[in-house]
């Protein structure tokens, strides 16, 4: 536990209540905090919008990727595009149009999949589980593991680099709050597990500090006739996770997590009532999270605090400036235009900074940093 330099103060006209009853006169609150949205934070109650810049130059800035225009099609995972990328996570975005025709295996750490597009079957040691639209997958390091989709699956994938993913402490809401653990399914030992072991000849693709090498084997090695205990690949759908909302405050981020990394988190958005409170703040706040790097994948919806942002695309703030809501999105909220959100997104923050990959770069949205003053 850090000992942080701790002393509330506060000069000049401000909320008593941080994201609600913003002063008249200075209704854009930014906020610096550390550690995420858990250490120590200011509230800073401004004029104009932090974000209202005209230009900017050098290479810090937000920028934005049309996943859609990759080149996709891989026959493996391992050769998907990286969009980014640090020495604790790996990013890509992959489809697989056809059955796998060999196994792969992540040696260098957990993979978290999300199915953005398609539905099919998923092959593992621990047996077979039916994957569609929506679905996170959890697959612990070391797991072998194929595709047999019914119809082409776009997938991203999220390495946890020489670590695992668990669960987010959930503190006074309790284990059961956002999603039971219950609701968790494992592959099962079943009729179409047994049909697929066969006697004929498969390769395994492993990657071991991002080399790959092949392990040949004359028989199917997916041949478990059973297995126990407490490790296994796990799915949820984002349709069973149940947000929490208060609708007299805006929740920061840290609220929606899913699942957790030693130095990540992955968060999703899913549909909730917008705030109701005359007086909270409707859209996300202003906020510098000089601790974090921000990567948000859009997988439906209207995201409701960008503006010419569609499924299938990424944004990165990098950590170091402010970012916030579009002057549009700012706008609507403060005349609480929406009741509900309809947007499903997957945000990952990282405590390292992210690289962006050269396949990333041919389809990124360059103007992406005037678009706060586009959006005007």
């Amino acid at each position: 536990m850090r000992n942080w330099i701790r002393f509330p103060h506060q000069e000049g006209k401000v909320s008593r209540q941080a994201h609600a009853d913003l002063p008249e006169e200075a209704p854009y609150e930014r906020e610096a905090g550390r550690s995420g949205f858990f250490g120590p934070a200011t509230h800073f109650h401004h004029r104009h919008p932090p974000t209202a810049w005209t230009n900017w130059d050098g290479p810090l800035r937000p920028r934005a990727f049309d996943l859609n225009r990759l080149s996709l099609c891989k026959s493996s995972p391992f050769d998907a595009p990286l969009v980014l990328h640090n020495p604790c996570c790996q990013y890509r975005i992959w489809q697989c149009e056809g059955a796998m025709p060999h196994l792969v295996r992540n040696a260098d750490g957990d993979d978290l999949l999300f199915v953005h597009q398609g539905q099919g079957a998923l092959f593992c040691d621990y047996g077979h589980l039916t994957v569609h639209e929506g679905d996170y997958l959890v697959i612990p390091r070391g797991t072998q593991w194929r595709l047999e989709p019914e119809r082409t699956m776009t997938l991203l994938l999220i390495e946890a680099t020489q670590d695992s993913y668990q669960l987010p402490d959930k503190g006074v809401l309790g284990p059961h709050a956002i999603f039971d653990p219950m609701m968790l399914d494992v592959p099962e030992i079943n009729p179409e597990f047994l049909a697929q072991q066969d006697e004929r000849e498969w390769r395994v693709q492993v990657k071991k500090q991002n080399a790959l090498s092949w392990i040949t084997y004359p028989f199917n090695p997916l041949d478990a006739l059973g297995w126990h205990g407490d490790l296994s690949v796990v799915r949820i759908n984002w349709r069973d996770i149940r947000p929490v909302a208060s609708h007299r405050y805006h929740l920061p981020p840290s609220a929606h997590s899913t699942f957790v990394a030693a130095r990540f988190v992955v968060c999703t958005f899913v549909p909730r009532p917008i705030e109701s409170d005359p007086g909270a703040l409707k859209v996300p706040f202003f906020h510098n999270n000089d601790d974090f790097d921000e990567v948000i994948f859009y997988h439906q919806g209207n995201f409701f605090s960008r503006d010419n942002i569609g499924p299938g695309m990424v944004t990165f703030h990098p950590s170091g400036f402010t970012h916030g809501p579009h002057p549009k999105a700012f706008a609507a909220g403060q005349a609480h235009a929406r009741k509900d959100t309809d947007e499903v997104a997957v945000m990952v923050d990282t405590r390292d900074p992210l690289e962006v990959g050269p396949d990333a770069c041919q389809v990124e949205w360059v103007e992406y940093a005037q678009s706060w003053s586009q959006a005007e």
